[in-house]
């Protein structure tokens, strides 16, 4: 076992965050995550309304006497009524992810939560952290949805948003077996952040389709789209996401751009697996997913081998 700030503060074996993944990451995902010692979260985009996010809440209860988080994105409508019923359902670990965290931050402190802010290099980080994050995750250029404006990888910014901080940092993009744990523990972070590998799960509520496209998937199968929103994010490469990007590149009008990316338009490729007319989320680590498998099979054997990584680093040594 690893024993971490982050360990300590989530009340967790292992430090393996499970990324917040919209309309992926329901109750299911979330509890067999945090079963297996890590932490699951349940995503809020992609449910109806609070009163929806509640029962998310207590079918995970039901399912994990451990913790788990709900995550948060800031700027998709108002977050209040989900937060509030979030934390009046005794959820203590929120994720935020986007925009100004500050006052959700504050929110959180007044009942004992602790937060999550996902960051994309030292400058956000350092924002979060003076708002009162216990803790803030940064991804690196690898990492799929939604990325840093930076063509910075995540080897380069974790040991620099390590230096930046004081509050434990998890490392997030391109991370998806135990040596990169171990790399990313060797970087300073204090636990890792993943999603692309846990949308191949038995348990995630993506379509089959869309989990077999990231085990066949190579790295050079995902791409940018949103750059020209200032919001950039890679997917899996298919028909509509050349699309999106050769009307980015046309200098095409913000609103057709913004008709092409729409939740309903991803909600096509995740929901329903119509992959070539839509888009779907994914980083670079889809090179290195083999096979689609429970969420607790994929924990543990993160932690073999990073335990395993370990004792070979220990025998190069003097």
């Amino acid at each position: 076992m690893f024993t971490t700030r982050v360990t300590h503060l989530l009340g967790i074996r292992h430090p393996i965050i499970q990324g917040g993944l919209a309309r992926v990451a329901g109750a299911e995902l979330a509890a067999a995550v945090s079963n297996a010692g890590g932490l699951g979260q349940i995503a809020s985009a992609g449910l109806a309304d609070a009163a929806a996010l509640r029962a998310e809440i207590r079918r995970c209860r039901a399912l994990t006497d451990h913790p788990f988080a709900v995550n948060f994105p800031i700027g998709r409508g108002d977050i209040w009524p989900a937060l509030e019923a979030a934390l009046e359902e005794g959820v203590r670990v929120i994720a935020l992810t986007a925009g100004n965290p500050a006052p959700y931050i504050a929110r959180c402190q007044a009942v004992g939560a602790k937060t999550l802010v996902l960051t994309a290099g030292p400058e956000l980080a350092k924002k979060a952290e003076a708002a009162g994050a216990d803790m803030v995750a940064t991804v690196g250029f690898e990492g799929g949805g939604h990325i840093g404006r930076s063509d910075e990888t995540t080897l380069v910014m974790v040991p620099r948003v390590v230096a930046a901080v004081t509050i434990p940092v998890l490392a997030s993009g391109g991370i998806a077996t135990g040596a990169g744990l171990l790399a990313a523990l060797a970087l300073g972070a204090e636990g890792v952040e993943l999603g692309t590998r846990f949308v191949a799960t038995t348990e995630a509520r993506a379509h089959p389709a869309y989990k077999q496209a990231l085990v066949a998937a190579a790295p050079a199968d995902t791409m940018l789209i949103k750059q020209s929103l200032g919001m950039p994010g890679r997917v899996l490469r298919s028909r509509h996401a050349e699309a999106i990007r050769a009307a980015e590149t046309a200098g095409a009008p913000q609103e057709e751009i913004v008709a092409m990316i729409a939740g309903g338009v991803n909600a096509r490729g995740t929901d329903a697996g119509e992959l070539d007319t839509s888009y779907v989320w994914a980083g670079q680590c889809v090179g290195l997913i083999g096979q689609v498998e429970p969420a607790g099979a994929v924990v543990a054997r993160m932690m073999d081998e990073a335990m395993a990584g370990l004792a070979r680093l220990r025998g190069m040594t003097a």
